[in-house]
């Protein structure tokens, strides 16, 4: 029980900090002058990713290679199959060039990589190395999208809030320590629910830390679907996929080498035939979008996923 009240509020602290430190840097970075489409491409979409990277940093430096590799690729499983799949049913998602023939690639690209990395050995490290290599793939990506935001092929509506600077840097302030907080609960919680339950480290962070952390994901895609801006939900997931590889695994192995278990193989495979599935599915069909019956192929799949890890 008390494992369980750690996730969950681990879990509540988490998204809060993360809010209010998204409010906070958004706000902050405005006074500073600095136009919506950076902020909305750097402050907000690195806002919703702090609650996996976060979670990665404290489990790496705990040395829980196996809930930190499960969180990344737990969650890019989700975003694919789970969020899109309930976003495609909701309304059909249409998909722009850049992002078919750019950040889409670059989703595949990621999973190849995590793959590359973990084949050889019985027991794969991602060294720290590695680690920095995943990192300056991130900053190309950064560079490639600022890039494209300046030339005006990016339009970002950003809610900034009318913070002072005083509100600003205590937002951030508050923000940074409920992420540390509810990361430290939440991976506690979840290594004694692993410990307690008989369940691997893996198998928590694929299902329960990794849906828990992508849940701004889930809110954002979902909140677009209903406003007829489902085209949104493809970038903040590809977007989502992108920084959990290049920034958070990078991140994660820079500052202590992981390692790879030999049953997060299938794992790795699943999330990269998912990234594959979304680019085939682009061209299926009238136009490049994916409708509603290849949203419930998605969900269908995530749902098989899910019995073959309780089953296995």
């Amino acid at each position: 029980m008390v494992a369980i009240i750690y996730l969950i509020v681990g879990f509540v602290i988490l998204v809060y900090g993360a809010n209010f430190l998204v409010d906070g840097g958004a706000a902050l970075a405005h006074r500073l002058k600095i136009s919506n489409i950076v902020i909305g491409l750097t402050v907000v979409a690195f806002g919703t990713s702090t609650p996996e990277l976060v979670v990665n940093m404290i489990s790496s430096l705990d040395g829980n290679s196996a809930l930190a590799l499960g969180n990344v690729l737990g969650s890019n499983i989700f975003n694919i199959l789970a969020i899109l799949g309930v976003t495609a049913l909701c309304a059909p998602i249409g998909i722009k060039r850049s992002t078919t023939w750019v950040e889409i690639p670059l989703t595949i690209l990621a999973s190849v990589l995590i793959l590359i990395l973990a084949i050889g050995e019985p027991d794969a490290l991602i060294s720290r190395t590695e680690g920095f290599c995943l990192l300056c793939f991130f900053v190309v990506f950064i560079a490639y999208t600022l890039f494209i935001a300046k030339r005006g092929g990016v339009t970002e509506e950003v809610d900034i809030k009318p913070y002072g600077m005083g509100k600003s840097l205590l937002f951030i302030v508050l923000g940074l320590i409920g992420l540390i907080g509810g990361g430290r609960l939440l991976v506690n919680g979840a290594v004694q629910l692993a410990q307690l339950a008989g369940i691997s480290e893996r198998i928590i962070g694929l299902t329960i830390v990794s849906i828990g952390t992508s849940l701004p994901e889930l809110a954002t895609s979902l909140i677009a679907a209903r406003k007829r801006n489902a085209d949104i939900a493809i970038g903040n997931v590809v977007g989502s996929n992108i920084f959990n590889t290049f920034l958070i695994l990078g991140a994660s192995a820079s500052i202590m080498p992981l390692q790879v278990p030999e049953d997060s193989l299938p794992d790795i495979w699943v999330n990269m035939m998912a990234s594959v599935l979304l680019f085939i599915f682009v061209f299926t069909g009238k136009g490049r979008r994916i409708s509603r019956w290849e949203g419930a192929v998605f969900l269908i799949g995530y749902l098989y996923y899910l019995i073959w890890l309780i089953v296995h």
